[in-house]
């Protein structure tokens, strides 16, 4: 077994903010390869939130904001291995399959190092930036509360990462003296 990337919503937003957004529970890859080249005045909106802050969820080529750190195969390694691999052909236009296997192996591989020092259903976020012509990656994590604070949903224990209180406000707010008309 190993530990790879998996995409998490924990909202509906990257559904809106991204152009493609990934669905959740896929493989993933940081996927900064996507942006190689290209100048950050050239990105839409959309591409320019995906550069800053998205992974790329191999099966649909599609951005997550999140991932979480998951137990993965030998066998689900390399098909995600492959899989890549075919999109790289399909969206990107890698000549074959013989050229593009090393490139999903090697992000494949990023991946895998990425979550190897942490503990399972640690979550990550990425963000990304241009520096001096190159691009700068930093990962940050959330790791659980700890395993009796999981709900046995697809949150794994993320799914409280706010605690709401009620109060009664006594104050009053007058707003036509807030306007200034008497």
């Amino acid at each position: 077994m190993t530990r790879l990337p998996r995409t998490i919503r924990l909202d509906a937003s990257d559904g809106v903010v991204f152009a493609h957004a990934a669905e959740p529970g896929e493989w993933a890859v940081p996927g900064t390869f996507l942006f190689w080249g290209r100048p950050p005045d050239t990105l839409s909106r959309k591409d320019a939130i995906a550069f800053r802050s998205g992974f790329l969820g191999v099966a649909s080529f599609g951005h997550s904001t999140l991932v979480t750190v998951q137990e993965a195969s030998q066998d689900e390694r390399a098909e995600m291995v492959a899989r890549l691999a075919e999109n790289l052909i399909t969206h990107l236009g890698a000549p074959s399959l013989d050229a593009a296997l090393p490139a999903a192996e090697e992000e494949v591989a990023l991946a895998e190092s990425l979550c190897a020092a942490h503990p399972l259903n640690t979550l990550i976020a990425l963000h990304r930036r241009h520096k001096d012509g190159a691009i700068v990656e930093q990962f940050r994590t959330l790791k659980p509360r700890d395993e009796t604070a999981f709900s046995g949903t697809h949150l794994q224990g993320h799914d409280r990462a706010f605690h709401f209180i009620e109060e009664e406000v006594e104050d009053h707010v007058d707003l036509f003296a807030l306007r200034g008309d008497d």
